[in-house]
């Protein structure tokens, strides 16, 4: 059903970059490519430190991430779209208004709340979105 995933945050350094890795690691093998963007990204730049702490903890290396701004092509190509919240939902179908009917929260099947930017805060903040994304991504499985 879904071969391509994008999910979309404001500077792709922290919320986007966690929630791609931690897709990928659940999908494994399934054939679901799954990337990330920023509607202001800081093009080039690697995951926030603390952000990739975490997933290191978690088992997920995500080293090599760079930072890529969101383009209108990166949303016709992909068969789903998540953003962390819901003013990210309103800019991607801005950018691209076709893509409407495959654009969701990432934790639509939960509450439907938006998930808080970590940047610039302390680890607990990191720590408690990191959670969000976890459960956000998990969420999702049974729909992919």
């Amino acid at each position: 059903m879904f071969k391509r995933i994008l999910i979309v945050c404001t500077g792709n350094i922290c919320r986007s970059p966690v929630a791609e890795y931690l897709f990928r690691k659940r999908l494994g093998s399934r054939g679901i490519e799954v990337s990330s963007a920023g509607l202001s990204a800081l093009v080039g730049s690697p995951m926030d430190a603390t952000a990739l702490q975490l997933l290191r903890d978690s088992g997920v290396d995500g080293a090599l991430h760079r930072a890529h701004q969101l383009v209108p092509s990166m949303l016709f190509a992909a068969d789903l779209a998540l953003g962390m919240e819901k003013n990210h939902i309103e800019e991607m179908i801005k950018l691209a208004p076709e893509a409407r009917g495959k654009v969701y929260l990432l934790g639509k099947w939960l509450d439907e709340g938006d998930i808080p930017d970590p940047y610039r805060k302390q680890r607990a903040a990191f720590e408690h979105v990191h959670e969000m994304i976890r459960r956000g991504v998990d969420s999702w499985m049974g729909y992919l």
